[in-house]
């Protein structure tokens, strides 16, 4: 259960990170960032791996670059349904998206032996 809710707090102080990074996007705050980071997370658990299933074909044709599109999407979705978090528009999302997963990568990875 501490693994969970470490890896949502690393994942929300990931989005937290991003508007220093990439203009195109805004997070009101740490609680923001928290219910954020749970909505991804959701999106990601539910309608990603459908989209996923579904865009099999094409994915297959882009070797896998369309697994970003999709990263992208979930992004885009996310800051839909959300107040206080915004991206201006769905190429930034797609941004967005490489960039926090790249963020939350390394840290995850940085703390790995920490949690040995």
């Amino acid at each position: 259960m501490l693994k969970i809710l470490l890896g949502w707090a690393i994942n929300a102080l990931c989005l937290l990170a991003l508007p220093y990074l990439l203009p195109a996007v805004q997070i009101k705050g740490f609680t923001t960032a928290l219910v954020a980071a749970l909505v991804l997370g959701l999106l990601n658990t539910l309608i990603r791996p459908l989209l996923v299933l579904l865009t099999l074909p094409i994915s297959i044709l882009t070797l896998g670059l369309f697994l970003l599109v999709i990263n992208g999407l979930m992004f885009w979705l996310a800051a839909r349904f959300m107040d206080g978090f915004s991206v201006a528009s769905f190429g930034w999302a797609i941004v967005a998206a490489v960039v926090y997963s790249l963020i939350s990568w390394a840290i995850s990875t940085a703390l790995k032996p920490l949690s040995r």
